[in-house]
């Protein structure tokens, strides 16, 4: 997809940038916020009768809800669980299939053990779907060349379109007998959250919108990856709120790109210069090679780097296996 469809995305990613670093108490707040409103939404896409207040007891006192079923109160918990660990997998390389199925087991342990972080061995159908889902045997398989293809394609996609394609792509192969579509969902959110991004929350609210442009992605997945667009905005925007800040773009001083220039901001300046320096230094060089140059995640500098090929600092010459990022 063409990188102005992001374009409003990426300002408002900006300005959040340029609030950062948060102040550690900041940072615990948010996650803490986000830990209740993610698992919230995520359940209610699914059915779950637990409301959002109702949720953050669950989660946080430990209290279950007079009245409510015991497998929404397991849910919650579990979720809450699943999305404390996808923290754990900011820094790690790649995803691994151990991580996938960790996240289900977390997620689904206390409703059913026996099929907890196991892909499934049997065949399952979608409730108000015609798709046919993958045999069971395939599912190894599938799932093997699923994370291939997120580690191949990571840092290269825009964030919005490589999160959403990766909750499209696994929920097409739908592993595990339950619990599919929220594991597609912190599958995503972790993905965005590599990139340094915000989280894509969809409130039960666009359960139709979300299961429709979900259903017609296999024929064009652009519809899907605009809804998650439409999502992750949506939730920056409620993070600017959050921190008194203004969401009209128009305050902001921003190049055609969406992206401040490089020295406009200081939080870009420290992190960018110190990349732009080592590039000019060291052309050619990859994004590992410079992540391990300026002591960053590999998920850090490809965010910058492309902060600094938009603004007009760098390119990368030469084929994408061979090549390498020169400063201009």
């Amino acid at each position: 997809m063409r990188r102005s469809e992001f374009s409003k995305c990426d300002q408002y990613a900006c300005r959040i940038a340029a609030l950062r670093p948060f102040p550690k108490e900041t940072l615990k707040s948010l996650r803490e916020y986000y830990r209740v409103g993610l698992t919230y939404t995520s359940n209610a896409l699914e059915g779950n009768s637990l409301t959002e207040s109702e949720t953050k007891i669950v989660i946080e006192d430990g209290l279950t809800i007079s009245g409510k079923p015991l497998r929404d109160v397991y849910e919650a918990t579990g979720h809450a669980k699943a999305y404390d660990f996808i923290y754990e997998l900011l820094k790690k390389r790649h995803v691994l299939e151990s991580d996938v199925l960790k996240i289900h087991k977390l997620f689904y342990s206390q409703i059913d053990r026996s099929n907890a972080g196991r892909w499934r061995s049997v065949r399952v159908f979608i409730s108000g779907s015609r798709r046919t889902l993958p045999d069971p045997e395939k599912i190894p398989g599938l799932m093997a060349g699923f994370l291939k293809w997120m580690e191949r394609n990571e840092g290269k996609l825009h964030p919005i379109e490589f999160a959403a394609l990766a909750h499209q792509k696994f929920v097409y192969i739908h592993p595990f007998v339950d619990g599919n579509g929220r594991v597609a969902r912190l599958l995503m959110n972790l993905m965005l959250l590599r990139a340094g991004w915000t989280l894509a929350i969809i409130p039960p609210v666009c359960r139709h919108e979300y299961i429709t442009a979900l259903e017609k992605s296999e024929a064009d997945p652009s519809r899907f990856v605009l809804f998650v667009r439409d999502r992750v905005c949506e939730t920056q925007k409620e993070l600017l709120r959050l921190m008194g800040q203004s969401i009209n773009l128009q305050d902001d001083r921003v190049n055609p790109g969406g992206y401040d220039r490089v020295n406009d901001r200081v939080n870009f300046s420290v992190v960018a210069k110190e990349i732009l320096s080592a590039i000019e230094k060291n052309p050619g060089s990859k994004t590992r090679e410079l992540a391990a140059l300026v002591g960053k995640s590999i998920p850090t500098v490809s965010r910058y780097l492309r902060i600094l090929k938009d603004s007009g600092k760098i390119e990368f010459r030469g084929a994408p296996k061979n090549g390498g990022y020169f400063a201009v």
